[in-house]
């Protein structure tokens, strides 16, 4: 079944309600990822587009993520829009590869360069900041910097990935076409501001849609998932229904969400996050009873 897609703010692009981030496929130096050889990864990439899938993010700084995308999919350049970030160096240390934020503009000049030939592309749709504090962009002129790379045509739309509170300052500014923030039901304080952002114009990308997984799976965060359990979440599921699927929808639910960006390198773990997107959205009085549950359990939302 196809997807429904919804547009992508300002910018026009029409993109699918699920897209795709490549953080797990950076590998085992960066960030405590976890091995991934070119086989799975072109395995999985490929199921996300034979899913349906045209949205993917990335980022100079997720390891190899960048160069498996370009190896694996640059002949399927037409059937996605591609999203990366800059400003983090990759600087190996030998066991690991740290990622400090870098702003100065030769940095980033090269750093995109080196980007467009790892993705074996000439252009990509969006080109976001990745975590700047609002100094950082002030002191080095960095919405220019998105500018000039825009007028040179290897860059469609800028934005920013951001949080709290410099997410605050960059939407006030209005400068950006995008905003990539985190939010889930067990993470809800970006909620208001993703319909800030989105009064503007703006589209709103969103990580950690399904939170880290449930507890156990090892990304778990048990401090949030203390909240599912004092607001009685699992009353809300379906019968048969997941707790990260209905995360995932509850996601979904949120009016000026654009699009989710879920990131695994499991086949089969893409295809039930598709299958839970594709029954669209919690039915409104389940998605209002579930905010009003979370916000008695504590679930804090930050005022816009």
């Amino acid at each position: 079944m196809p997807f429904e897609k919804r547009t992508l703010g300002r910018t026009g692009l029409q993109v699918t309600p699920i897209g795709y981030g490549s953080m797990e496929l950076r590998g085992d130096r960066v960030w405590s990822g976890r091995p991934i050889d070119d086989a799975e990864a072109g395995r999985v990439l490929n199921e996300v587009l034979d899913q349906g899938i045209n949205f993917i993010d990335t980022a100079y700084s997720y390891g190899i993520a960048e160069s498996l995308i370009g190896n694996h999919l640059a002949h399927r350049r037409d059937e996605y829009l591609l999203a990366t970030k800059c400003g983090r160096d990759t600087v190996d240390r030998g066991d690991h590869i740290d990622t400090p934020h870098r702003w100065d503009r030769r940095f980033l000049t090269e750093s995109f360069e080196k980007s467009l030939r790892r993705l074996k592309t000439d252009y990509v749709d969006l080109l976001q900041l990745h975590g700047p504090m609002p100094e950082d962009a002030e002191r080095e002129s960095l919405v220019s910097f998105l500018r000039d790379i825009q007028l040179s045509g290897k860059v469609r739309w800028i934005g920013i990935s951001s949080f709290l509170p410099a997410a605050e300052h960059f939407i006030r500014a209005g400068e950006f076409d995008t905003f990539q923030m985190p939010y889930s039901a067990l993470e809800r304080a970006h909620e208001s501001l993703i319909s800030k952002a989105a009064a503007q114009g703006a589209g709103v990308i969103v990580r950690g849609g399904v939170g880290r997984g449930e507890p156990g799976a090892g990304l778990g965060q048990q401090d949030q998932w203390a909240y599912w359990e004092r607001a009685s979440m699992d009353e809300l599921l379906d019968v048969g229904e997941s707790r990260t699927g209905f995360m995932l929808r509850f996601t979904l639910s949120h009016p000026d969400v654009s699009t989710i960006i879920v990131g695994t390198k499991n086949p089969a773990h893409l295809r039930e996050n598709v299958a839970q997107a594709q029954k669209g959205k919690l039915a409104p009085d389940v998605y209002e009873e579930a905010k009003r549950r979370l916000s008695a359990a504590g679930s804090v939302v930050a005022e816009a």
